[in-house]
């Protein structure tokens, strides 16, 4: 039998990693909650000590979240916890009044969310992610607007990673399933070979089997060395994915642990967990 050309698809036994920028280290070929592997010199994202909102009212308070690569950390906590705003701080749609975020040891603090796509990171945003009266093929052609190379190649990995989109490449987006809308706007992001994936409420308004496919999806997309970082309401089954999970609670670090040791956590079970 032949090998998938796909570097996600890892468990196959490919270990071609063409769709990161720099096809650092290996492919971890098992997923266990609570595994970690850190990078030299420090974490791939630091964003630490990050205070700042919206106008002159402060919504994260000196709020940390670090990503190893190729590690999915997963944000939780009670509505209104910031968890939303502690992304877009990280992707530059926030102003800080305190705290740094670095990426690969860089200090990206001051750069635009434009300049920091171009420097590695992806964003989805929970609603609006997809260009609706567009198809799903130019969808994901807009996902390599800042690409100067042919990315048919990087098109044939999110098609395999995503067989339906495949199917309806044709189709206007709008006219798809709402978990086949969220596959178009992670492909789209990975378009751009982004070295961090930050996913806001990936599941939001899916079926459990749908959420149950796209977290299938996401540790794929871990396994080829990309870093995840997902804020998710479905906090059980998130955690059960997480090498690193964070509990905010009114914009600051409440718990801050493995995915396993939170799960495990009889006070984050019972306040964040439903018991």
């Amino acid at each position: 039998m032949s090998r998938s050309s796909n570097p996600y698809q890892d468990d196959r036994g490919n270990k071609d990693r063409s769709i990161t920028r720099e096809g650092k280290g290996e492919v971890d070929s098992t997923r266990k909650s609570g595994s970690t592997r850190p990078a030299p010199g420090g974490p791939f994202l630091a964003a630490e000590n990050m205070t700042g909102g919206y106008g002159a009212a402060d919504i994260l308070h000196d709020c940390t979240l670090t990503v190893e690569q190729g590690q999915i950390a997963v944000i939780v906590g009670p509505n209104g916890a910031g968890k939303s705003t502690a992304m877009k701080a990280v992707f530059g749609m926030l102003n800080l009044r305190g705290g740094h975020v670095k990426l690969d040891g860089e200090d990206i603090s001051e750069l635009t969310p434009q300049d920091r796509v171009a420097r590695g990171m992806g964003f989805v945003p929970q609603t609006h992610n997809v260009f609706p009266s567009m198809s799903v093929e130019e969808n994901l052609e807009m996902g390599a607007f800042i690409r100067t190379d042919d990315f048919k190649g990087t098109m044939e990995q999110v098609y395999d990673l995503f067989p339906i989109l495949k199917e309806k490449r044709r189709q206007p987006a709008g006219e798809l399933s709402g978990g086949q809308r969220q596959q178009v706007a992670v492909g789209r992001a990975l378009m751009t070979r982004p070295k961090l994936l930050m996913l806001d409420e990936p599941t939001a308004g899916v079926s459990p089997i749908v959420m149950d496919e796209l977290f299938d999806r996401i540790i794929e997309v871990a396994r080829t060395g990309i870093s995840i970082l997902m804020v998710e309401q479905n906090a059980r089954q998130a955690l059960e994915i997480a090498d690193r999970g964070y509990v905010l609670v009114q914009g600051a670090n409440r718990y801050t642990d493995t995915g396993e040791a939170l799960l495990a956590d009889p006070e984050v079970r019972r306040t964040f967990l439903g018991g």
